[in-house]
């Protein structure tokens, strides 16, 4: 499972509606890429896929595919505005090493 701090929740609500279509929700997941081999992705979605998981976490709907999920299973998805820049961060329990940014990461 995912989790979405309170934080991450409110900017993807208001990310959400500023998008204003019906039935959207966070999309997690991984590519291959990055400096560490594995890039996260985060994306809005209409559609859940055959082997998706679907789960509601504070009113957000979050969709995560079977591989994304073996790599994400228990990640803490936070999101940071301060001096230094804005952006979701990720705390990824299964990650063996991470880039200094912090976007990618080897299992």
């Amino acid at each position: 499972m995912v989790t979405l701090t309170e934080r991450a929740t409110q900017e993807v609500k208001r990310l959400l509606e500023k998008d204003a279509r019906p039935g959207v929700g966070l999309r997690v997941g991984v590519k291959g890429g990055g400096c560490s081999g594995l890039s996260y992705v985060l994306g809005f979605d209409t559609g859940k896929g055959e082997f998706d998981q679907e789960f509601e976490q504070n009113g957000v709907k979050v969709l995560i595919d079977a591989k994304s999920l073996l790599y994400l299973d228990g990640i803490e998805v936070d999101y940071k505005d301060g001096l230094t820049g804005a952006g979701f961060t990720f705390n990824n329990p299964n990650a063996k090493r991470s880039c200094g940014c912090g976007s990618s990461f080897s299992a």
